[in-house]
């Protein structure tokens, strides 16, 4: 029991250790908004994940139709005014900038070729929403 015990509290503490370097080592650049801004920014980006997660069930039970909808108002061009996209990207790098267009513009092309009703070519398309997510996150973070 003893020696669980002890092996339980080092492996908390390499866990702990390495949370420490690995938030220390983050070399994303800092993006920093006004707090409501930041607030509403992650409030974006969890819905953007939220769509995603909402059109992969759709396409799992091959209703395309919801697929483009939730494509087109939640994420694609669309949704820009709701996103309050215009006073956001003041604050943003131009990187981070192309980055958010390239996605709003990919959930749109998505959106259209879901409409069309062919599964293989929406998914095809639908990874080009999700390679600008990890291109910003890869590259970007907010405090």
């Amino acid at each position: 029991m003893k020696k669980k015990l002890n092996q339980s509290v080092l492996l908390l503490s390499l866990l702990m250790t390495s949370s420490i370097s690995i938030a220390e080592d983050d070399t994303r650049e800092l993006v920093q908004f006004p707090e409501m801004m930041q607030q509403h920014m992650m409030k974006n980006m969890r819905d953007h994940l939220k769509s995603i997660n909402e059109i992969l069930s759709s396409l799992g039970v091959g209703d395309l139709d919801t697929a483009a909808q939730i494509a087109e108002q939640r994420l694609g061009m669309s949704s820009l005014e709701s996103h309050n996209a215009s006073h956001m990207a003041k604050f943003m790098p131009e990187g981070m900038r192309l980055a958010g267009t390239s996605m709003h513009k990919a959930a749109s092309r998505f959106a259209l070729k879901a409409e069309e009703g062919e599964l293989l070519p929406a998914y095809k398309l639908l990874s080009e929403i999700t390679s600008a997510c990890v291109t910003c996150h890869a590259a970007y973070r907010i405090r």
